[in-house]
């Protein structure tokens, strides 16, 4: 054999093919939950139907439209922001614009090497591969992104020692959507490799009244305008959280009031579910008592409430605390977190004047 050639084993080729394991890890086929018609119908295909965060949509119209007269895929795009609020929407509306397939899969399912490669190589040219929650990319995995990013290439070192050798595949031009709930803990070389980099922000009652609205209509729902608005109202600004509101509702109102959605009927529905007019959640009341009762108001440090509370920090963090610093009712300071006079008086506490001095 001569110096130039190179031999690769069974356990290289699964490497840069994908293995069948990897394949059964994670697969751009859509599962059999994402077949639900609900689901299909209750998400737009197009940037024309996209409700909300006009500036992100902006941004993506002119991205496409430019990528499109180039013929080439559009840059590698970043978007972050609390769950719910539309990621994996706009993940599936670039392919369809683009008119490229959408592989999907996540940060914490890519375990080794081997998962990210073997989705890299089976892309073609002008595919999207969407990765949710990138924040939790192994450091190891994510090594393999840096040159399928910037060059849409990846390295492999085969055998050890003196006889190792470096091997670069080139993979087809693609493009990578990430999304992540935690922006900072993506690290800056990995950060630094996307194109477009833009925030999702909680939706504007108005534009919740509109989504709700359309999924009444897709879901063959009558909703009146108090109903849309309450509904609006107590979704805590997310699009995901007032489509979940609604089949509630719609089940409560099926059953309760003959299939039609009032104000009355969605109150009583959502009392029943627990939420209150302010779209507070009984964890959201439990984090705040917890900051109350047990810490005086605050401050109170995450870990302890977490511990007090018997739940995970990162639930904590990702998913109450977002809405509730959106509408003051916490506030976090350098020692931890404080319930603020707002939420005193939402959950029906005496405020004492010196502990907001």
């Amino acid at each position: 054999m001569s110096d130039d050639t190179i031999s690769y084993s069974s356990d290289d080729q699964d490497l840069i093919s994908g293995s069948s394991d990897d394949q059964e890890l994670i697969s751009g086929e859509p599962l059999q939950e994402d077949k639900n018609p609900e689901i299909l119908s209750l998400r737009p295909e197009k940037l024309s139907d996209y409700v909300g965060q006009i500036e992100v949509v902006e941004t993506l119209k002119i991205a496409i439209e430019a990528s499109m007269q180039r013929r080439e895929p559009i840059d590698h795009v970043l978007l972050h922001g609390p769950p719910g609020l539309g990621k994996t929407t706009l993940a599936h509306i670039i392919a369809n614009e683009m008119g490229g397939n959408l592989t999907v899969t996540s940060g914490p399912a890519l375990d080794k090497g081997g998962d990210l490669v073997g989705l890299l190589t089976h892309l073609e040219s002008g595919d999207i591969l969407f990765i949710d929650e990138i924040h939790r990319t192994p450091k190891a995995v994510e090594e393999f992104l840096y040159p399928a990013m910037e060059d849409f290439a990846i390295d492999f070192v085969f055998d050890k020692g003196v006889h190792a050798r470096s091997h670069r595949f080139q993979l087809k031009r693609f493009a990578l959507v990430g999304a992540t709930t935690r922006v900072g803990l993506l690290s800056a070389p990995l950060r630094d490799r996307f194109g477009i980099f833009r925030s999702l922000d909680f939706y504007a009652e108005t534009d919740l009244v509109t989504i709700t609205r359309r999924s009444a209509a897709l879901l063959g729902v009558t909703l009146g305008e108090e109903g849309a608005l309450t509904l609006a109202q107590r979704s805590r600004g997310t699009p995901r959280i007032v489509n979940r509101l609604l089949k509630r509702v719609r089940d409560y109102s099926q059953v309760r009031a003959d299939g039609i959605i009032t104000k009355d009927t969605v109150s009583a529905a959502l009392e029943l579910e627990g939420v209150d007019e302010r779209g507070l959640t009984e964890l959201d009341r439990r984090y705040l008592k917890t900051v109350i009762e047990f810490y005086h108001g605050g401050p109170a440090g995450i870990e302890a409430i977490a511990a007090t509370l018997q739940e995970e920090s990162d639930t904590l963090v990702d998913i109450v605390e977002p809405y509730l610093l959106k509408i003051g009712f916490i506030t976090r300071t350098s020692s931890g977190r404080k319930a603020s006079e707002a939420a005193f008086r939402h959950l029906g506490y005496k405020v004492q004047a010196k502990m907001f001095s």
